[in-house]
């Protein structure tokens, strides 16, 4: 992945740990060798000579059956100071933080990518911008406690307004493709509801020549509580939050957001699906929408994994 970076070749990416295949490809000549483990790809898949680009290295020279991202060009990657402007708890799980940038600074992201903050001593985890641009000089995200976590005791114990940070980004290519005509569908689980809300704002503020025929966003969540935040959507938008966990009260769409949407038996030959929060749902919602008609090409996403990369 970092040599086609280098021959400005844009691939796919997303947590560049191995584990969330948005980077798959497939070797069809040529040799290469793991970093290490894929654990986002199946035994079956490594069978068939699938590799996660992020995690390998050639031997010789290859030839990958792999889709770049069509001419897009990604924003410069940068590492720069920056402040917390404001942290709010949203629910006891979660917090909204906003990060001041230098005046000076000229960042710019495409709706739906992340950055990763790095905190004291050098830990780094990766959090999905939940705002559509830097102009304002804010970036804001949503952050979910994480038991144990070191960057969770900071933020949920120790982080005030105005502590100094380093950011480094933008990263992934969790962003919203070429969409006009198309049904597209927002898969999100917790706080992956922030690069669906970046996307959406950039949407609200696009040409509306280039928008979607249709727009669905649905919400995953256990309890009504963790519906923190509702995103502003626009009466085009189609909102639907669902609960595993609700209570006897909730009349709204129950269980998981991939059958929810099922349920609802959409036409999948002209929908693109963008699917971010928890690796096991991203997993099952593209099986089940692909085992239901939908193009592997039409559905992108970004996993949230647990680690040092985690969002």
């Amino acid at each position: 992945m970092n040599a086609a970076a280098r021959a400005h070749v844009s691939l796919a990416y997303s947590c560049k740990t191995g584990r969330c295949s948005s980077c798959k490809s497939q070797v069809l000549s040529g040799d290469t060798v793991s970093l290490q483990e894929e654990t986002g790809l199946s035994a079956q898949e490594k069978e068939a000579g699938w590799v996660l680009s992020c995690v390998r290295s050639a031997v010789t020279d290859v030839t990958l059956e792999v889709e770049d991202l069509g001419g897009v060009e990604l924003p410069a990657e940068k590492t720069l100071p920056c402040r917390i402007h404001s942290i709010e708890k949203l629910a006891p799980d979660v917090v909204n933080v906003k990060l001041r940038l230098p005046p000076t600074s000229d960042f710019r992201f495409l709706p739906g990518q992340y950055i990763d903050v790095i905190g004291s001593g050098g830990v780094r985890r990766s959090y999905s911008l939940a705002n559509a641009h830097a102009d304002s000089k804010m970036l804001e995200l949503y952050i979910r406690e994480v038991d144990g976590g070191a960057m969770s005791q900071y933020w949920f114990n120790d982080a005030k307004p105005n502590d100094l940070l380093r950011l480094n980004g933008p990263l992934g290519t969790f962003f919203l493709r070429d969409a006009r005509d198309a049904d597209v569908v927002f898969l999100a689980t917790g706080t992956g509801i922030a690069p669906i809300k970046s996307m959406l704002e950039g949407l609200a503020a696009a040409d509306p020549a280039s928008h979607p025929r249709s727009i669905s966003v649905y919400w995953g969540n256990r309890t009504e509580s963790d519906l923190y935040q509702i995103p502003a959507i626009s009466p085009a938008v189609s909102f639907i939050p669902v609960l595993s966990r609700p209570d006897a009260s909730w009349t709204g769409a129950r269980g998981y957001v991939q059958d929810a949407l099922i349920e609802r038996q959409p036409e999948l030959l002209n929908t693109v699906v963008y699917a971010c929060g928890s690796p096991a749902m991203i997993q099952s919602a593209k099986e089940l929408l692909v085992r239901r008609g939908l193009s592997e090409k039409q559905f992108y996403s970004d996993a949230f994994v647990c680690s040092a990369a985690s969002n």
